[in-house]
């Protein structure tokens, strides 16, 4: 899923929480505190993936100590960078505080200050690299690194940053993507964390760079608020227009497809005509990329891509899916935001596994059965893949690369083999912050041991520091000439 996981979440925040965010902006009484914590542990239990990587002892003392820091926090910033931080902790890539599913008070608190700076980046070996950013600030080269930011290494920025990014399992490569600037996302967790724990002084960065040909620069820039920031976004986001979201254009007779999101909950775009009617053109060409470095995941979009490539149905191994309950608590009820009541009862006609699970009828993922659709493309398709890829771009990769129909060229996906939790959601609202987390709902179990990180590319690319200030893409160039050939 995108980083905004479902936007659609916030319609179903009631009015009470956001009145209780602005009245609890300061020290919780204890009451309220301790109705928070109780909220917390509740909603944990019904976590599928909570001890994938954690025991239960583990996940126990990590509560007594977030309990200890929650009753004595001062401030909103304090309870939310302690939440983060624990729930960084469960190693799921869908569960954190989500910015998207915040309040209008707890954004505006903690979100909108002037801290953020002012050109996009990227992390290249722990080194802060700066990325073609349009002229907004043209005195910073693209590809110039960032050796000091306001007088501290950003590499132990990063560092700290670290412990509050989520993953699934121990893909690190996934919270470093995260921490990443690249005006693709409305809140972008870098910002977020770095105007909590390492804002500028007087709301002005003071920059201390490496130019690509060497030489050194000191510059003094204006911090951006969160419009400013938006008003720099080189992505769409699906906020339930038309408009496509995708682009589709054709160089050296290769086309070349780029798919920044799947999220199509909330979008009123017929992305299937519109992506059957461009895979309808590909006769005579050379070959068909599609770019997805950029892509969280949603919607199973890649798979309207296997099914066209497919000579046969094709069923994958899957990922058993298992839940951790059959009804949700009637007191825990209340907190428990959604979408679909039914997910309330997910466990209901489930087969109790044992140990504090259930198998759902399903058994296994849906998406992970494609049927093969006419007329078959008859073409080298490759996927630039890397780890923003960690949700359905992620099932996609995998797919792709147990199929063999997809050359996989760039970085280690983000996600894990072992398993990601999601596909239902509850938006957790406690009532003594006002903070919200996801919680999701269904994990997925592999029916034999895989290792624990992303899907490795076939072909591993990487930009270079030196590949980005003469604007070259590497990842690119490399898929194109393998289609070509």
């Amino acid at each position: 899923m995108k980083r905004r996981d479902f936007v659609t979440a916030a319609l179903f925040a009631a009015p009470a929480m956001a009145a209780a965010s602005f009245a609890h902006a300061g020290q919780l009484a204890r009451a309220d505190a301790l109705e928070d914590l109780r909220i917390l542990s509740a909603a944990l239990n019904l976590h599928p993936g909570l001890f994938r990587y954690n025991t239960p002892g583990a996940i126990a003392g990590r509560l007594i100590a977030i309990e200890r820091g929650y009753l004595t926090a001062e401030t909103l910033e304090d309870r939310f960078l302690l939440l983060s931080q624990f729930l960084a902790t469960i190693r799921c890539g869908h569960t954190h505080c989500n910015p998207y599913n915040q309040s209008d008070v707890v954004v505006s608190s903690l979100f909108d200050r002037r801290t953020r700076v002012p050109f996009p980046f990227t992390w290249i070996n722990g080194e802060m690299v700066v990325l073609p950013h349009n002229g907004a600030t043209p005195s910073l080269a693209a590809g110039s690194t960032i050796t000091r930011l306001n007088g501290r290494a950003p590499r132990a920025i990063l560092s700290e940053l670290l412990r509050y990014a989520r993953t699934d399992g121990h893909n690190r490569g996934k919270q470093v993507s995260l921490l990443t600037m690249q005006n693709s996302e409305s809140f972008e967790t870098f910002d977020i964390f770095q105007g909590l724990i390492a804002p500028p002084i007087g709301e002005v960065h003071v920059v201390q760079a490496r130019r690509p040909d060497g030489g050194k620069q000191v510059l003094e820039l204006p911090a951006l608020n969160l419009a400013a920031r938006r008003a720099q976004q080189v992505t769409s986001e699906t906020d339930g227009g038309s408009d496509p979201f995708w682009t589709f254009d054709v160089r050296d007779d290769v086309a070349i497809l780029t798919m920044p999101t799947w999220v199509m909950y909330n979008s009123k775009w017929d992305w299937k005509s519109w992506l059957d009617e461009r895979l309808g053109s590909l006769a005579g060409l050379k070959g068909l990329i599609i770019d997805l470095r950029l892509n969280e995941g949603g919607n199973e979009c890649g798979n309207v891509i296997l099914s066209r490539l497919a000579g046969a149905d094709m069923q994958f191994p899957g990922y058993q899916q298992r839940v951790r309950f059959r009804r949700t608590p009637a007191d825990l009820d209340p907190f428990l935001d959604t979408w679909d009541r039914s997910f309330r009862t997910l466990g209901v006609n489930a087969r109790d596994l044992g140990d504090g699970f259930f198998i759902l009828p399903s058994a296994t993922e849906d998406s992970d059965f494609i049927p093969a659709q006419k007329p078959q493309l008859n073409l080298p398709v490759a996927a630039l893949v890397g780890p923003t890829c960690s949700s359905a771009t992620f099932s996609f990769a995998r797919r792709a690369k147990d199929s063999g129909l997809v050359k996989l060229f760039g970085e280690e996906t983000g996600g894990n083999l072992r398993g990601i939790n999601g596909s239902a959601y509850f938006f957790v609202r406690l009532p003594g912050s006002g903070l919200e987390f996801d919680v999701p709902l269904i994990g997925n179990f592999p029916l034999t041991p895989r290792p624990d990180r992303g899907v490795l590319p076939d072909v591993s690319v990487r930009a270079t520091a030196s590949d980005i200030a003469a604007g070259l893409d590497p990842c690119l160039t490399a898929a194109m000439a393998w289609c070509r050939n």
